[in-house]
């Protein structure tokens, strides 16, 4: 019970501080509007430490079913206690998109466009490709995971590991988060997508659910991908599924400069 708390409480607060400062941002008449991407990023960042902070002792401070799902895969975690997870984090986010839509009430009728109002909930691309978009957000939360398995390995003072986790996410958004919003994280998006679906905001438009599934199932492979990886270089320790999740990373890598090639022409 106490783990199923520390993951809701803490994945709360990652949306709150990160939906917060995308809504302060991009929200007509806050005092923060268009304070720009770099104010976004260290938002998420600093959400993160909090988060962490908040969690670790109860729960581990998963706040991502891609990293459950990654740590299960190299046997880190009990695939028993997946499931429990998940629901958790998802209701966490769930619940901090909520607060942050009431926080900003006189906002949402300001903002006119119903695109800028879906942005303080969910992901979406910068430019609208299918399978380069999944390989964007197969390739930040890869980073993502793989760099918390090196943090992991790594002696600081008790207590920082949070403040570099909350750096990491700061340089995956200034770096790589141009493309699609770097999710990296399926309960970040989905979570606060069914409340924008569910919510009586003025002016919405439609949630966006054809683009849904990319910050679920790519942060889910990138994931897995980082701790398998990690796991096989530094620890000399291959399992299995290596072998199914990198070859299906390669094909959609292969599909997508495909894609974008013909697109050229």
């Amino acid at each position: 019970m106490m783990s199923f708390l520390g993951e809701f409480i803490g994945t709360m607060l990652l949306i709150i501080f990160g939906g917060g400062v995308v809504a302060g941002v991009i929200l007509k008449g806050t005092k923060s509007e268009n304070s720009g991407w770099i104010v976004i990023t260290t938002g998420w960042g600093l959400g993160v430490v909090v988060a962490i902070y908040a969690a670790a002792s109860l729960s581990g401070a998963h706040l991502n079913p891609a990293v459950t799902i990654a740590l299960a895969s190299v046997g880190d975690f009990e695939w028993n206690r997946v499931p429990l997870y998940i629901l958790a984090q998802m209701l966490g986010a769930f619940t901090g998109a909520v607060i942050v839509w009431i926080h900003y009430l006189p906002h949402w009728k300001e903002t006119k466009d119903p695109a800028t109002q879906l942005a303080v909930f969910s992901t979406g691309p910068a430019i609208r490709s299918t399978w380069a978009n999944l390989v964007s957000e197969i390739i930040g939360t890869f980073i993502l995971v793989f760099a918390i398995f090196a943090i992991g390995s790594n002696k600081f003072s008790e207590g920082l590991n949070p403040l570099v986790v909350g750096g990491l996410v700061i340089v995956i958004g200034l770096s790589l988060g141009g493309t699609t919003g770097y999710a990296i994280n399926p309960a970040r998006d989905l979570g606060p997508r069914i409340a924008h679906f569910i919510l009586p905001i003025i002016g919405k438009g439609k949630s966006d659910w054809n683009y849904s599934w990319i910050p679920v199932i790519g942060p889910i492979i990138g994931g897995t991908l980082g701790a398998l990886i990690y796991k096989a270089l530094f620890k000399q320790e291959l399992y299995s599924m290596l072998y199914v999740v990198a070859p299906i990373t390669v094909l959609i890598i292969i599909i997508a400069v495909v894609k974008e090639n013909r697109s050229v022409k």
